[in-house]
């Protein structure tokens, strides 16, 4: 499997466990809590086997970016965020930094 393609999987990831805090409850609901916490360690995992292949700070920066624009997506769709424009410009300024990584880390694995 393409490294891209393990840490997009780890992003989305990364998303389900920020959007699974939100109904822990500081931890004190167990399902989401586990649930949470075996999202966490999914995404790190990942992480850990993409950045065999890719730049670390290129890995880092895109995975914490799949991660962001997602959490806000789901945030708008779950908890009914903002849609303001200058939210959503500034998420998609966020996608053109994560394209951007990987237009540039190309070859350099």
């Amino acid at each position: 499997m393409s490294a891209w393609l393990v840490l997009f999987v780890a992003g989305l990831f990364e998303a389900m466990w920020a959007i699974g805090l939100a109904y822990t409850d500081g931890f004190t609901e167990p399902v989401p809590s586990v649930l949470t916490l075996a999202a966490m360690a999914v995404s790190v995992y990942l992480l850990a086997q993409a950045v065999q292949e890719l730049p670390v700070g290129t890995a880092y920066a895109v995975w914490t970016g799949i991660g962001a624009v997602s959490t806000a997506i789901l945030g708008i769709y779950l908890f009914d965020e903002s849609t303001s424009a200058l939210r959503v410009g500034c998420i998609l300024l966020v996608v053109v930094g994560i394209a951007g990584l990987q237009v540039t880390a190309s070859g350099h694995a």
